[in-house]
């Protein structure tokens, strides 16, 4: 008989014994919005991409936005992102008045199709906004070719890869503008939060202005608001959350690395799932989504999801294709248009990868699937 003590989900954020006592010292301290701590993490992202300028805001929906913002993005222009990932890469797009314009993915890097986005490029395009997914990162070459050559801003979403790499190089230490995500299941966490890092000073007082109000304070008594802005600043109990993640990422990345490693050794040949490109060693893993095979399957994903939770294993979607939501319906998008998207969108389940499993768990959730999927497909 299970116990709700051996449910494993399909992601957890780990947190220390030191980390938790930081974020008690900090509630003592009196001081538990922006301050010290926000600036001491800001210092440490920065290094951590080459000291290139970072600052940290409440979520990477946030920085996504504020990039857009500093970029002059508006009414009128056009940005061309993925038709596959977390509805806030083209959310963002429409908050701030602009359209997006989807192009399809690889179906198994599920990174943004660039040759379908170079073909894509019209008089309004204004940014190309790529999703490094899973924490594989798009090919930084080519997307860096085409934005120069079209005169192209580029922002990453970088939401799944802070610690990744491209071809030895950290992302964030390079580049445009660059955004990453702190939420709970990503791999790092401040609770919620996120960063952007800027590519000039310039578009670094934007992206302050705009996460508090637009304020500028001169002096004591003294203040201007030179736009009007929002409110997304960081406090500093989260910051010291994200402190105590930062000492740890580099080995929460190589955990990771070496849990997918068991995945693809169980699965190195005759898998019952379709498997995600590998990549190097500068994949992050924010997460392992392998495809279903459901034109083979009897039973549907939701059973799948269903039969998996009886074994007391979480699993996790990741992620619809974002141009078949009713909002995005109403901008004129349809059925077909991207189908590499559309079967992700049909097909993927996430299964469990976070630091604190072990390989046996690994052999757990392999086993599972296995003992769901063999009679389903026989």
């Amino acid at each position: 008989m299970s116990s709700p003590s051996d449910f494993l989900p399909f992601t957890q954020p780990t947190l220390d014994e030191e980390t938790i006592q930081g974020v008690v010292a900090v509630l003592r301290s009196g001081w538990i919005t922006t301050g010290p701590n926000v600036a001491e993490l800001e210092r440490a992202l920065s290094a951590y991409v080459g000291n290139r300028p970072v600052r940290v805001l409440t979520s990477a929906t946030a920085a996504l936005e504020i990039a857009l913002q500093a970029c002059g993005i508006g009414a009128g222009d056009e940005v061309i992102t993925p038709a596959m990932s977390f509805v806030a890469t083209a959310n963002v797009i429409v908050r701030v008045g602009a359209r997006p314009v989807f192009v399809d993915i690889d179906p198994d890097t599920r990174n943004i199709d660039l040759d379908a986005a170079e073909a894509t490029i019209g008089p309004r395009t204004r940014a190309i906004l790529p999703v490094h997914f899973a924490g594989l990162p798009v090919d930084m070459d080519r997307l860096y070719a085409i934005a120069g050559k079209h005169g192209l801003r580029v922002i990453e979403d970088a939401a799944h890869a802070i610690g990744s790499a491209w071809r030895g190089r950290r992302i964030g230490s390079f580049g445009d503008l660059v955004c990453f995500s702190f939420h709970p299941n990503k791999n790092m966490t401040t609770i919620e939060g996120g960063a952007i890092v800027a590519d000039s000073q310039a578009e670094l007082t934007t992206v302050e202005r705009q996460r508090f109000h637009g304020l500028i304070k001169s002096a004591a008594d003294q203040f201007d608001v030179t736009l009007a802005g929002g409110k997304s600043n960081l406090t500093d109990v989260a910051a010291r959350v994200g402190l105590g993640q930062m000492a740890r990422l580099d080995e929460f990345n190589a955990t990771r690395r070496r849990l997918v490693a068991r995945y693809f050794e169980r699965w190195h040949a005759g898998a019952p799932v379709h498997l995600p490109a590998r990549g190097d060693d500068g994949h992050s893993w924010h997460i392992f989504a392998p495809l279903l095979p459901l034109g083979h399957m009897r039973m549907t994903r939701l059973e799948f999801i269903g039969a998996m939770e009886r074994r007391r294993i979480g699993v996790g979607v990741h992620y619809p294709a974002i141009h078949l939501y009713s909002a995005y319906r109403a901008l004129g998008y349809r059925d077909g248009q991207f189908p590499n998207a559309e079967r992700v969108g049909r097909e993927t389940v996430t299964l469990p990868l976070f630091p604190g499993m072990q390989v046996a768990d690994v052999d757990r959730v392999v086993d599972a699937v296995e003992s769901i999927l063999e009679p389903e497909v026989a």
